[in-house]
């Protein structure tokens, strides 16, 4: 299949009206030499096409030999390190992640995924009354949703839960926020989701966080699967509750993530029960982890330092072009529902689609599987949207136009088999 020569161009057109993708990204982001090079550093399995990193993100080699290093001095040394320079060297850490994520080091603490963090926010958030509202919308993470629906019962909240506009414009995002906080004058709280690890849709989330502080509504945003595939710092959000990974987008290892709590709000987030005042009034004492992964959070630094190399714009400007290759390049093809929009503002690497017909979680099950068993593709089903089921395709840094292509091919077939009507 030759590539559409006018999507190409009309990609790279649109990508250099994202802030932060320069026309020297956008180039560079279909130089496959380039990639090749950079590609070589993670060492990716030959069996399949992985086009499932969304789970976890890999470990560069570089990375990966840092991470060997610190686990062989933790386990050589344990506490005679861990009670006499741990201490400071995990603060440089953080002080290093907090300047790649434009806050404070006092804004920031580790924990040990997205989920953790978004946990603690949301249990510990004591401004709730009976009678007040918590939005969730279908495309939200279901242990947060979980989470949420938790706190709702347990203060006499009520839950509010809304279905995103499919398909999805950058206005009708907005205004089905605005919608529900008009609807629910006792609104609270609401959790944002930033990209949706389910269609891979991205929120308008600094507009929606700026509607939701005009009406005096806090905002929870889960930026998991935003930081580091799309180019931004997390001070830039506005809001000032936020859970993210690093074994992600960033390449840290397994076991790293973050809670940001902006300091003017930290009454706001009762401490962790299984604190006992150790970390005063601080960030801190939200979160109680136990004894964390050290040597993970120590090779978080190696994980920036590569991320550093690439650059965040060619980053991110070459995830969009992964997935444009294939959504965009097939978005005209009969039976075929792209669940992310063109407009660039609202999709990234994370694009998930549906065979038209096939809404079952049974039906994305079956069409998966004939990636894999018909054409070498991984990908994964995902459940939960409103509309339906879908597969998810998620590209890496490793993956090739060669890839896509061949994504780009096997879909056709696969589509065929599957449309009904």
């Amino acid at each position: 299949m030759r590539v559409d020569r006018r999507t190409v161009l009309t990609g790279a057109a649109a990508m250099q009206m994202i802030p932060g993708i320069a026309a020297a990204a956008t180039s560079l982001a279909r130089d496959e030499a380039h990639w090749a090079q950079i590609a070589g550093q993670d060492d990716v399995t030959r069996d399949v096409i992985q086009l499932e990193n969304g789970n976890w993100g890999m470990m560069a080699k570089p990375v990966l030999a840092a991470y060997e290093t610190a686990i062989a001095r933790v386990n050589r040394d344990t506490s005679y390190y861990a009670r006499r320079g741990m201490g400071a060297d995990l603060r440089g850490v953080r002080a290093r992640v907090a300047a790649f994520a434009g806050l404070r080091p006092d804004e920031l603490v580790f924990t040990r995924n997205a989920t953790e963090a978004l946990k603690a926010l949301i249990a510990g958030y004591n401004r709730l009354k009976p009678g007040d509202a918590l939005l969730i919308a279908d495309l939200d993470y279901d242990s947060m949703q979980a989470a949420m629906a938790a706190r709702a019962r347990q203060s006499g909240a009520e839950l509010v839960r809304i279905a995103l506009p499919e398909p999805a414009t950058h206005q009708a995002l907005i205004d089905a926020y605005s919608a529900a906080f008009d609807a629910h004058p006792r609104m609270r709280l609401a959790l944002v989701t930033h990209v949706s690890h389910r269609t891979g849709l991205v929120l308008p989330v600094r507009e929606i966080v700026a509607l939701a502080r005009a009406r005096g509504i806090d905002v929870i945003v889960d930026a998991a699967h935003s930081w580091g595939q799309i180019d931004f710092t997390l001070a830039e959000i506005g809001a000032d509750f936020i859970g993210v990974n690093l074994h992600k987008w960033i390449g840290a290892p397994l076991g790293v993530g973050a809670m940001v709590l902006r300091r003017d709000r930290l009454d706001a987030i009762d401490p962790d029960p299984g604190d006992e005042g150790d970390h005063g009034d601080s960030i801190d004492a939200r979160i109680h982890t136990g004894t964390p992964d050290y040597a993970a959070l120590l090779t978080v630094p190696a994980a920036l330092d590569f991320q550093a190399s690439i650059g965040g714009p060619a980053r991110e400007a070459r995830l969009r072009a992964l997935r444009d290759h294939w959504a965009e390049g097939l978005r005209d093809l009969d039976g075929l529902q792209v669940l992310t929009p063109a407009d660039p503002r609202l999709h990234v690497g994370i694009t998930s689609f549906r065979v038209r017909g096939r809404t079952s979680v049974e039906d994305n099950i079956a069409v998966a599987r004939a990636l894999l068993d018909d054409h070498r593709i991984f990908a994964v089903h995902r459940a939960g949207v409103a509309a339906g089921a879908c597969v998810r395709i998620t590209p890496a840094l490793f993956n090739s136009m060669a890839d896509m292509e061949a994504l780009r091919r096997a879909l056709v077939p696969v589509v065929k088999r599957f449309a009904t009507g």
